[in-house]
């Protein structure tokens, strides 16, 4: 049967209306077929919709106070980022309380997601990480999909966190901003090495520990925050210094703008192997005119953090 539904289309990653990843929420999902949230999510053509539903007993007993489904425009997702960001914010919008004023929980298909509010900006906790080396018979066609040489990577992994994902570090930012990769090849990679995506993503920095990090745009200007007090030194903490790019085998969409499962992934990765500090902003979606920011902390406990601002753009109902 036909009902009318609350809808919000969220931007997220970025403070900037148009300028990040845009979502589709249904913000009442009961009832619904598997079959109808996907052609739902098709006909939207966006990366990502997603449906909100009361959690099962099970999870709500565990302190969930939502349920999420998540589908690109081909699959379900048992985790995302910016779904999961625009998705809370439109919840907490549309009148959503926590049972715990300091945390809300989502249950996904990968269990449940923790999430914290930092004045209006949410993140949530990255999900544990699996993390393998890339197959050797996978690696070279990669490479070659993407248009990079061997010299040029520093590293690579097979990450895993509910999606799957190929993680790259390259030489430099303009290594990333410069990829003009064959997507065709890209998305027959993809399919080989059953994953849903292959991140690109540069560090310009003499070293992690140094606290000198190269802002990772094409002006490459150097900051310090630790030679920084004050307004100044949170001012530096905001700029991005990583870049990243992230190419996806979705039916539609080619290049995701802001990728927050994979902005995890990434950093939990970079930061355990010492490549990247326990803070840093990525920038992403340069390459197609967005202006994503992720902002990313790893807590003393050791838990890595991704958060995000999100606006609201359309907001209304739709019918289902």
């Amino acid at each position: 049967m036909v009902a009318t539904r609350p809808f919000s289309q969220v931007d997220v990653f970025s403070a900037k209306p148009y300028f990040g990843n845009a979502l589709a929420v249904v913000l009442d999902g009961t009832g619904l077929s598997d079959a109808a949230m996907q052609r739902f999510a098709l006909w939207t053509n966006l990366a990502e919709t997603t449906f909100v539903l009361p959690p099962t007993p099970e999870a709500a007993a565990q302190g969930a106070d939502y349920q999420l489904r998540i589908f690109t425009t081909a699959y379900e997702m048992p985790f995302a980022g910016h779904p999961t960001l625009g998705s809370c914010h439109a919840w907490l919008a549309h009148g959503g309380v926590p049972k715990d004023p300091t945390r809300i929980v989502q249950q996904c298909k990968v269990g449940l997601v923790s999430l914290k509010r930092d004045g209006t900006r949410l993140a949530f906790a990255a999900p544990a990480l699996t993390r393998s080396a890339i197959a050797a018979d996978v690696l070279p066609a990669l490479l070659a999909a993407l248009g990079l040489q061997a010299a040029q990577v520093l590293a690579c992994q097979h990450l895993v966190n509910g999606p799957r994902y190929f993680g790259l570090l390259v030489d430099s930012a303009h290594t990333v901003l410069d990829l003009k990769p064959d997507f065709a090849a890209v998305k027959a990679v993809l399919a080989q090495g059953g994953c849903s995506g292959v991140g690109v993503a540069a560090l310009d920095a003499a070293s992690p520990s140094s606290g000198l990090i190269l802002r990772s745009n094409r002006e490459a200007r150097a900051f310090g925050a630790s030679a920084r007090s004050g307004a100044a030194a949170h001012a530096a903490s905001e700029e991005p210094s990583v870049e990243v790019r992230m190419f996806v085998s979705d039916a539609v969409v080619a290049e995701d703008p802001i990728t927050g499962s994979f902005n995890a992934s990434l950093a939990q990765w970079l930061i355990a192997d010492g490549h990247a500090p326990a803070h840093y902003v990525a920038a992403q979606g340069s390459c197609i005119g967005r202006e994503g920011r992720v902002y990313i902390e790893q807590d003393a406990a050791g838990q890595v953090w991704v958060g995000g601002d999100s606006v609201t753009c359309v907001q209304g109902t739709v019918r289902l």
